[in-house]
């Protein structure tokens, strides 16, 4: 071999070399080459951690969840940050109205929600490096089907006699009652103990074992607000409600001597005649409570059952003046213009109510059903006796009175 070949042959061996080293060099960086990938990718972190707001944000109820309460679920809170934003909206796009904490790390709603709505909430905050945090979520309220409410009475505010239950009506069958009941709480400024008795699965009222005390307060509680009245079925109502005791007013209806004594704080103050249910048409004995009070109504006997053969109301008086509802089924304490007044304390003859001698037009202030009319308020009790018939039933109308102690607490459900 020449010494030009033999440096040919160098050169190649070296070039050949050369590609295997630089081909060892490239597959035996790849440790080298990852060592420097991850520190490129922690710094990356880093930074990007460095540049994220610390603050965190919840909203309740969580993203996408259904049959929350209209009361008290929405709430967006912040912890390390405050919040600078919140907006929640329904799904008409009307804007809800808040309020945020005086610390600005909580915010809710200012009134109560709709049922079977959805809503949007969008919250921001920032955190003490003053860097911006965002969380969205929606929501769907309870609807009407899968929700019950309570309509009571008397009225928040109101003034009313001695024999005034609270009476609650729910527009769903109540099958857990006792958890229902638990949740509702009646108490009197007298110190009176209140029992509740269930008239139905629907109907509960409330009262102590005697008259309120006058002159007293009781307060009704309802904290129904996500208690289960039956299965899949929630309560939606949170509400505190007050109403006064008036003076102490018993009125005493006599069938028989066809006189009515008028009490208060239980002295007479006044006796006025009436004519009570004919023989054929006997008003209920019992203690009954004025429930309605109507300057002038229409009674139509078709209505409760009084009908010719014609099937029309053996009466229909358009204007029955100064009428007092005494039960459900119809019985009232009320004025009568058409009637002789030579029949009151005379004789019996109405349907099955209590008559006194007025005018019509309801606007004689001298007549007895004025007097009544105007010296009454919802809630006084009116005592019938000697009628000759049945006593009224608890139910019908805000007559639990008629009951006894035992068997009206017997009627609770806790």
């Amino acid at each position: 071999m020449t010494d030009s070949k033999r440096r040919k042959g160098l050169v190649a061996a070296s070039a050949l070399l050369g590609g295997v080293l630089v081909l060892t060099a490239c597959s035996g960086s790849d440790d080298k080459a990852s060592g420097s990938g991850e520190t490129s990718q922690t710094q990356a972190d880093e930074a990007a951690a460095k540049k994220s707001s610390q603050a965190q944000i919840t909203i309740t109820p969580k993203d996408g969840s259904s049959g929350a309460s209209i009361n008290n679920s929405a709430a967006v809170t912040v912890s390390k940050g405050t919040l600078t934003g919140v907006t929640m909206t329904a799904a008409d796009g009307k804007t809800v109205a808040g309020a945020l904490s005086a610390d600005k790390t909580s915010w809710k709603p200012s009134a109560q929600l709709e049922r079977s709505t959805t809503y949007k909430v969008a919250a921001e905050a920032k955190d003490s490096a003053g860097l911006v945090a965002h969380e969205n979520a929606s929501f769907t309220t309870v609807s009407p089907s899968n929700s019950f409410i309570g309509y009571f009475t008397p009225d928040d505010g109101s003034t009313v006699g001695v024999g005034m239950p609270v009476s609650i009506n729910f527009d769903k069958a109540i099958t857990n009652k006792a958890a229902v009941q638990k949740a509702v709480t009646v108490t009197s400024s007298s110190g009176q103990e209140v029992a509740c008795h269930w008239f139905s699965t629907q109907r509960m009222d409330c009262r102590p074992e005697d008259y309120w005390k006058e002159n007293s307060t009781v307060t009704l509680k309802l904290s129904l607000d996500g208690v289960e009245g039956a299965s899949g079925v929630y309560g939606v109502q949170q509400k505190t409600v007050t109403f006064h005791i008036g003076r102490n007013q018993v009125s005493y209806v006599d069938a028989k001597t066809k006189q009515m004594k008028i009490t208060q704080d239980g002295k007479v103050v006044k006796t006025i005649p009436i004519s009570a249910g004919s023989p054929e048409n006997k008003t209920y004995n019992g203690i009954m409570v004025m429930s309605e009070k109507y300057k002038e109504t229409r009674m139509n006997g078709a209505t409760v059952g009084f009908t010719d053969s014609d099937g029309k109301g053996e009466y229909d008086i358009k204007d029955v003046p100064h009428a007092i509802r005494l039960t459900s089924s119809g019985t009232f304490l009320h004025g009568n213009y058409w009637g002789a007044k030579s029949v009151f304390g005379a004789v019996n003859t109405s349907h099955g109510c209590v008559g006194l001698s007025d005018t019509k037009g309801a606007n004689d202030t001298s007549t007895p059903a004025y007097w009544m009319y105007t010296h009454s308020i919802v809630g006084d009790v009116v005592v019938v006796s000697n009628t000759g018939d049945k006593t009224v039933s608890p139910d019908n109308g805000l007559n639990g009175w008629n009951m006894n102690w035992a068997d009206w607490k017997a009627g609770s459900a806790v």
